[in-house]
């Protein structure tokens, strides 16, 4: 871990709404960085909790023990020790810096101990090993975090550097106070550059990564725009025009700043008052822009697929009903649209009033089951509801795709109708000719506004969350931007002499080529990966059988063997796997040791075998994490994945059957609360492993969901399993009082 200081003499005054300390139980890892840290510890401990739980045979195999528990330690150590110097130099982490440290010291000193116990023969409990190994784990990535409060608390000051920079170059009022106070901006605007892209490079969401590389390429395009326009405004101070492109230019890169701070504190606005003071205003959904089509339809198909598992309960209708709502409403971006032919018009309309049918149809079976049934089994005819709504909004889905991909088919001629007008709204300035001026713009505006529509559409049907951010912020810089080259010519109309004038709408004009170049990149990818999806759905989901009753998983053309680096990133999330494995193992074990639930023997053997199981396939998705074991390819794992989410199932109706036994109290309640959450993991896991990826990198953020999820469903599951343990011990001992009462 390098060590980070502050030499900066300013003082540094946070937002308070962005400063609050980490919690204890929330260490989200945000960085490809800290992840890269925490793989030599994660595959030390990997290497003696795998050691831990071989028979230890040989003398030989009892040293390597304990010289791993002391080389972990040692490491430690070292690791802390840099930590609390980062302490020392940054006063607003120390005590939080310091009591990770000690937590992480002590997790070191009695790993090495337990490890030198095996030299003894006195180490019995396994499971010491493995809660050390998780207060480490814990304690180590919390040091990382505090050490990356650092990392951006420095980005924050450079960029309040050139915010201030910035102020002082809106306020000279000569061109020798401007190139002194420029040169000291672009001095400065160069460091942020290296510390944001930087932390661009080193941020694992996909989203916010899009957001920091949109920010910076706002600063970097802006900055001679920002030249030229502060020049003609101090050539021709007295002109509206020229204050209104320098203005612009000013908010735009101010709004940049906000975005990178909103990027770097995870969503905390910044600068609430100074966004105010700008021309047009954005607010939090401008930056996260998941409120689209695509979103709502992954959000409805959800929900629905939910009611497999859950019935139709109390809240479904007014769920369902709302979330089909927002689909609906979404809609009308594409049916109020000018550019969208009738025959699409009339198709998206068609196929909203067929999925409120094929709703209500689903809510009238599922009152019907409710009212004769009460199963937890849903029946055929609610099964086949749930196809057909699902196939309505795959077939909605499929039409906005296709309106989408036919107006972006028009726009390169309307894109290139715009560089045309361009020239000529340049050529009519520099003759002054103020009549033909407000007739092309009209016109010119008339393009903006159809390329902001095209670049709308294409947000909504977004596949990635890096193209829903890009086709934002393309159709927010050209809504800014564009009307911006108007606005040059009419200064150089007004001075048609003006050298700088002149220089001013040729960079502005330029600004307007980057602009729908950017539209028409994001266009084709768009386009190129709903074609792709259209395609992969009419191959996927007809050869599917029917879902409920076998595996769903859809199977790529090609499975993927993941690099060693890729599997270096999920190695920590497999290492918290394995070791909530071990702690369910041993859970079981006791069980059958104890012999409980006497009364319940074919439901409890039935809840060792499923448990166990599940223990045994968790073990083999680890094990692909370290590049070992009988899953070898991404497909493997997505298989094991599915068995382990039926497994799940299966043990979720064992536990309710065996619920039913238990008498009332704490333990019952605890049981029925972890059981309860079973449902929706296993639900979660199954949307998971069965949506189709494309591509190496789809493919990669898959496999890391699919460990992620199964962790999180391995965790309620060995909640669920050791709760069970005690209320077959209450049972137990029931039966026998009553036995000994009969008797």
């Amino acid at each position: 871990m390098k060590q980070t200081t502050l030499t900066d003499n300013q003082t540094y005054k946070p937002n308070m709404a962005a400063e609050k300390p980490l919690e204890q139980n929330t260490l989200e890892i945000r960085t490809k960085s800290i992840e890269q840290t925490l793989i030599p510890l994660v595959k030390q401990i990997s290497t003696l909790v795998t050691h831990r739980e071989r028979p230890l045979c040989s003398e030989r195999s009892l040293r390597a023990v304990a010289r791993v528990g002391q080389a972990v330690n040692l490491a430690v150590e070292r690791f802390v020790t840099v930590g609390e110097t980062i302490a020392d130099d940054n006063l607003e982490i120390k005590d939080d810096m310091y009591e990770a440290c000690k937590e992480a010291r002590a997790a070191g000193t009695a790993i090495e101990k337990l490890c030198e116990a095996a030299l003894e023969d006195s180490l019995t409990d396994r499971g010491a090993v493995v809660r050390a190994a998780r207060c480490l784990l814990g304690s180590v990535t919390r040091v990382l975090l505090l050490a990356d409060v650092v990392v951006v608390k420095q980005l924050l000051l450079a960029k309040d550097k050139v915010a201030r920079s910035l102020g002082r170059l809106e306020s000279v009022t000569n061109f020798t106070e401007f190139v002194k106070a420029f040169s000291q901006f672009g001095a400065e605007m160069v460091e942020l550059a290296h510390l944001t892209g930087d932390r661009q490079n080193d941020l694992k969401d996909e989203r916010r990564r899009a957001q920091m590389a949109a920010a910076r390429q706002v600063l970097e395009r802006s900055t001679m725009m920002l030249l030229t326009s502060s020049k003609t405004c101090l050539r021709h101070p007295d002109c509206p025009s020229a204050r209104e492109n320098r203005d612009t230019v000013f908010c735009q890169m101010r709004r940049a700043m906000d975005l990178i701070h909103y990027v770097v504190k995870d969503g905390v606005l910044d600068s609430v008052a100074r966004l105010a003071s700008c021309t047009v205003m954005f607010q939090k959904d401008d930056w996260e822009v998941s409120r689209t089509v695509s979103a709502s339809l992954k959000q409805f198909e959800d929900l629905v697929e939910m009611t497999r598992l859950t019935l139709l309960g109390p809240d479904s209708k007014e769920r369902l009903t709302q979330a089909l709502d927002t689909i609906v409403e979404r809609t009308q971006d594409f049916t109020d649209s000018a550019y969208t032919s009738h025959e699409h018009r009339e198709n998206i309309l068609l196929l909203c009033d067929r999925a409120k049918l094929e709703l209500n149809q689903l809510l009238r079976v599922g009152k019907l089951l409710q009212e004769q049934t009460e199963g937890s089994s849903p029946t055929h005819e609610m099964e086949q509801a749930v196809v057909t709504l699902l196939q309505a909004i795959r077939d909605l889905r499929h039409q906005l795709q296709a309106t989408t991909m036919a107006q972006a088919a028009d726009l390169t001629s309307v894109i290139n109708a715009g560089r045309d007008m361009v020239n000529v709204i340049r050529n009519v300035a520099l003759a002054s000719d103020t009549d033909r001026l407000v007739e092309c713009a009209d016109k010119f505006h008339e393009y903006i506004e159809h390329i902001l529509e095209v670049c709308k559409l294409l947000r909504h049907i977004a596949c990635t969350d890096m193209l829903q951010v890009s086709a934002k912020y393309a159709e927010i810089n050209l809504r800014i931007y564009g009307p911006q080259v108007v606005t040059a010519a009419h200064t150089l109309s007004i001075h048609p002499t003006s050298k700088i004038a002149k220089e001013n709408v040729e960079v502005f004009a330029d600004m307007w080529d980057a602009l729908v170049s950017d539209v028409t990149a994001v266009a084709k990818d768009v386009v190129d990966l709903c074609g792709r999806s259209m395609d992969d759905s009419k191959q996927v989901y007809m050869s599917l059988p029917r879902p409920g009753k076998h595996g769903t998983t859809s199977k790529p053309l090609k499975p993927v063997r993941l690099d060693s680096e890729e599997q270096a990133k999920i190695a920590k999330a497999g290492l918290e796997m394995k070791l909530i494995t071990s702690e369910m193992d041993a859970e079981t074990d006791k069980w059958q040791e104890s012999g409980a639930g006497g009364t319940a023997l074919e439901e409890n053997n039935d809840i060792v075998k499923r448990a166990k199981n599940m223990s045994s396939m968790a073990f083999s998705m680890y094990q692909f994490t370290r590049g070992e074991g009988a899953l070898k390819t991404t497909q493997d794992l997505f298989t094991q994945a599915e068995y382990f989410a039926e497994e799940a199932n299966r043990l979720y109706k064992v536990v309710r059957q065996f619920s039913y036994q238990v008498p009332g109290g704490i333990h019952k309640k605890e049981l029925l609360e972890n059981l309860d959450r079973v449902p929706t993991y296993v639900q979660q896991l199954q949307f998971t492993v069965k949506n189709p990826t494309v591509g190496k990198a789809a493919t990669f953020t898959k496999v890391d969901n699919v460990i992620q999820e199964t962790k999180g469903l391995m965790d309620v599951i060995s909640k669920v399993v050791t709760t069970c343990f005690t209320c077959a011990t209450k049972v137990s001992n029931a039966v026998l009082i009553h036995c000994q009462e009969l008797t």
